[in-house]
């Protein structure tokens, strides 16, 4: 469950994450370690994320988060990149990683699938494209609800 200050969190840090050319892709609270910490996920819009953009998002939102005082008590606040294991989502992410094995999760069943596993081939306006020990899947995008990166390799 989602910790209930994670919306203002996240409203507070995703204009300070812009001014730097940086995007927020995720927010979690961790209450159960002494102190909290408050992890906050960053993707540098341009480039690989670097130690450099963690370090200027923390700076930057530690003093937005200080002058909010939405946070009552002592907290660590963690910035970093949500790394490859996350879904795809820009048209930059899915030329990236092309060729790298994914699994596509559809909303509602489409040809009596609701996920296909294989490798990346490409994504256009209307479909993903997948290649399945070599042969060609293309799934509409209007049925696709998530496509994420796996570990491993399909051929």
């Amino acid at each position: 469950m989602t910790h209930p200050l994670i919306p203002q969190v996240i409203e507070i840090a995703t204009p300070v994450a812009a001014t730097l050319g940086l995007e927020v892709v995720g927010a979690v609270f961790h209450t159960h370690q002494s102190p909290p910490s408050l992890r906050v996920d960053i993707r540098n819009l341009e480039q690989d994320t670097g130690l450099e953009d963690c370090e200027r998002m923390s700076q930057a939102l530690e003093a937005a988060l200080d002058a909010a005082d939405i946070i009552p008590d002592a907290y660590v606040l963690e910035i970093s990149s949500p790394g490859v294991s996350r879904w795809l989502t820009t048209d930059r992410e899915f030329i990236s990683f092309k060729g790298f094995p994914v699994e596509v999760t559809a909303t509602e069943p489409y040809n009596g699938h609701t996920a296909w596993v294989g490798q990346l081939v490409r994504r256009d306006e209307d479909k993903v494209h997948l290649s399945q020990k070599g042969r060609a899947i293309a799934i509409p995008r209007s049925v696709i609800d998530r496509v994420q990166l796996m570990d491993g390799s399909e051929d």
